[in-house]
């Protein structure tokens, strides 16, 4: 796998990606897809206030077209260029891409220790977790824990994670693990000599022009950017990182933390759809047995927010923010889907019933009749 893949920047001057002034994607509909808008209108201020959805193939955007409003207390209607907080998007579109770059250049090994590239990651059996353990959440970490009380600073958090004990053998059980990400984090951080934001924006953003994708958005992107929970004061977060731990950690994790737009995010799929070499990340590892994750990515399974007429080499992630994306290489198809669920609250649930449903009805419409 290492002398197959390189690294971002080199992949795009390869492959002749759009360079960094070219114009972002244009707001495109298409009759096709009508039944998706529809659907999509109707749920809003029940599913999520506004939504953006973008539909496209490895050259071309089929679909981009934004729906509902920012917030429960902000009618501004959303548009193309709505900024909004990834969640948990940020392990693939970030953290994951990461580490391909970093094993392309044969700086990162796959299965090698954790302890051989962060080594306070301490305590029983912690010798045998692998960089593949954690990026297939099976190193035995717990799921969580509240570092955003536990800790004062930065460094204070990611020492706690790194000597949490871990709950099962490595290899043993899938348990979907922020904590793992924080380590994977100080993994890229320490290779790279770079915080983690510092390095996506120099290899992976610009080179992308994903001009509207960074951890840490400016003040000047407030007014497009989607506002998320209300907190416990009463006041409605907005243009800082939703999750409590990311924000611990100054906004800027391999868990959460990156803000995006639907068109930016369309760029990274296209790019992705042309590389077959980093397909190989996209297959499930089998790690531990039976389970659907893949390297960072997930893949279709029983009532995935994929739907049922993905393919078996599909490959997507969602966000607990209300976020999601889903690569099908043999539709040559992506489906990205970026709403605020969580506003005002994020005891509402029924993006859970959404994602899959926009899936089916994507596919549908790029279903020729028989």
């Amino acid at each position: 796998m290492k002398k197959r893949i390189v690294g971002v920047a080199a992949l795009v001057a390869c492959a002749g990606a759009a360079p960094q002034t070219s114009p972002s994607p244009q707001a495109r509909t298409d009759a096709r897809f009508d039944s998706v808008v529809t659907y999509l209108r109707s749920q809003v201020d029940s599913a999520f206030p506004g939504a953006v959805i973008a539909v496209g193939r490895h050259d071309s955007v089929l679909l981009l077209t934004a729906v509902g409003h920012y917030g429960i207390d902000d009618p501004r209607p959303v548009t193309t260029e709505t900024v909004y907080d990834l969640a948990s998007l940020t392990k693939v579109i970030g953290l994951t891409t990461a580490c391909m770059m970093l094993v392309g250049e044969g700086k990162l090994d796959l299965d090698a220790p954790v302890q051989r590239y962060v080594p306070a990651f301490r305590g029983p059996n912690k010798e045998r977790v692998t960089i593949r353990h954690l990026l297939t959440h099976s190193s035995g970490l717990p799921a969580w824990r509240p570092l955003y009380i536990e800790a004062t600073t930065r460094a204070v958090a990611l020492a706690i994670a790194d000597t949490t004990p871990l709950l099962r053998q490595p290899g043993d059980t899938f348990v979907y693990s922020d904590l793992g990400a924080m380590v994977l984090t100080q993994v890229v951080e320490g290779l790279t000599g770079q915080r983690l934001d510092a390095y996506l924006d120099a290899h992976e953003f610009k080179p992308l022009s994903m001009i509207s994708t960074r951890f840490l958005p400016p003040s000047q992107w407030r007014t497009r950017i989607a506002p998320t929970e209300r907190s416990q004061d009463g006041t409605i977060i907005l243009g800082t990182v939703h999750d409590e731990n990311s924000w611990k950690l100054g906004g800027v994790s391999g868990h959460a933390g990156l803000f995006s737009t639907a068109g930016d995010l369309a760029r990274f799929a296209q790019w992705l759809l042309g590389q077959p070499a980093y397909l190989e990340w996209t297959r499930r590892q089998n790690v531990p047995p039976g389970s659907s994750r893949a390297l960072g990515w997930d893949t279709p399974s029983e009532n995935s927010s994929a739907g049922t007429k993905m393919g078996p080499r599909a490959f997507g992630h969602t966000g607990f923010t209300g976020t999601s994306i889903w690569i099908d290489p043999d539709k040559d198809l992506y489906i990205i889907l970026l709403t605020n669920r969580v506003n005002p609250t994020r005891e509402n649930n029924r993006i859970g019933r959404v994602r899959p449903h926009v899936a089916d009805l994507v596919v549908d419409a790029l279903t020729p009749p028989r």
